[in-house]
């Protein structure tokens, strides 16, 4: 009965970090400047890659989404979280909050699969160096970047019907500083074993699969650099892959110490701050990674400012 008068919420809160002003100040500045790094980063990757006839491998096309991703994924929750850090009422209407699990639900699993797919790339230039334009043909390409989108988009649907099955009566206060189905279906009044379902479903399929392409991969890319006799052979096959794993290190990394992160009363603080490292901090350092470990980008960077 309960259940039945239940009225359902058309916004909700988010607590956000604090409510010192000062220390809200100092995350507004903390977090524009990591939102400016990111948007100057990832579009100056973009164009650097469109620019410069020397990074048009299949390599540099995977890059180019993963930059474009990282734009939208940092877009999603970063200008929303600035304006509550100088808000008095920090709050998002129901059908925003929707938008954003869906969007960044989406841009989270394409990031994922794109990442699988680099490692792809990288596996067949190391162990299989003559079939490379073959394999990689822009076909296959435009291929695994599109099935890439397509798993984040059927991740964002899935996620999305999650949140259309919730009922919110007892609370609708998100203890975060934006709308995550996680915190939705334990704030949910409603029976939660569809959402449960469609989120572990989710979990399991599309990151396991994406690890496991990621993790074979390396399984031959590493005995292939290690059987290189000379020691500049190893040196540069290594190379090309650092940079790479660094991206893949801080986005899986990131994301399981927040989720697999046990949430206590106690914690919560530190839980946001988990949080914080793999929703703002992968879209901001995976530019300077490539731009500054990457002796291409480096070099096409170099040609195009001499150009100009």
């Amino acid at each position: 009965m309960a259940q039945s008068n239940c009225t359902q919420v058309t916004e909700f809160s988010l607590v956000g970090f604090t409510e010192d002003p000062v220390t809200q100040v100092n995350l507004f500045l903390l977090f524009l400047l990591t939102y400016l790094v990111t948007m100057l980063g990832n579009l100056g990757i973009i164009i650097l890659i469109r620019a410069s006839p020397h990074l048009q491998s299949p390599m540099y096309y995977f890059l180019g989404n993963l930059a474009f991703v990282d734009l939208c994924s940092s877009t999603i929750i970063t200008p929303k979280m600035l304006v509550d850090l100088m808000s008095e009422k920090k709050s998002i209407a129901y059908a925003g909050c929707v938008a954003q699990i869906f969007l960044f639900d989406c841009f989270g699993i394409t990031e994922y699969f794109l990442l699988a797919s680099m490692a792809y790339d990288r596996y067949v230039a190391i162990c299989h160096p003559l079939l490379y334009p073959l394999v990689l043909s822009p076909k296959c390409c435009f291929q695994l970047v599109t099935g890439s989108y397509l798993m984040g988009l059927t991740n964002g649907v899935g996620q999305t019907i999650s949140m259309s099955t919730l009922s919110f009566c007892s609370s609708s206060t998100i203890d975060l500083f934006f709308c995550d189905i996680a915190p939705l279906i334990s704030l949910s009044s409603s029976d939660t074993t569809l959402s449960h379902i469609i989120l572990t479903t989710a979990a399991s399929l599309f990151g396991v699969s994406s690890i496991l392409v990621i993790l074979l991969s390396y399984m031959a890319i590493i005995p292939t650099i290690l059987s290189i006799n000379s020691a500049e052979g190893k040196r540069k096959a290594f190379s090309t892959c650092t940079s790479h794993l660094t991206t893949v290190s801080i986005s899986y990394g990131a994301s399981f110490f927040a989720y697999l992160n046990p949430i206590s009363d106690g914690s919560r603080g530190t839980d946001k701050w988990a949080v914080v490292l793999y929703t703002v901090m992968p879209p901001m350092l995976n530019p300077l990674i490539y731009s500054l470990r990457n002796k291409e980008v480096k070099e096409a960077l170099r040609r195009l400012l001499k150009i100009k």
